[in-house]
């Protein structure tokens, strides 16, 4: 059960990451909106905390 909640994890972790250089591809280059820095912020805390947990399944 350890071993499939950890392949999901991965797969969470590469979905969201692509998800973020979409994000960040389709920003245009100089008038970024507050807004879109929360959104990119969001997915960047989201993928901190699955990577993180991530590495702790992997140590047990």
């Amino acid at each position: 059960m350890a071993e499939s909640r950890r392949q999901e994890l991965f797969e969470l972790i590469q979905e969201l990451k692509e998800k973020l250089r979409d994000r960040e591809a389709a920003l245009p280059a100089h008038s970024i909106r507050p807004h879109q820095i929360l959104e990119i912020e969001e997915f960047e805390e989201k993928i901190a905390a699955m990577e993180k947990e991530f590495q702790e399944m992997s140590k047990a």
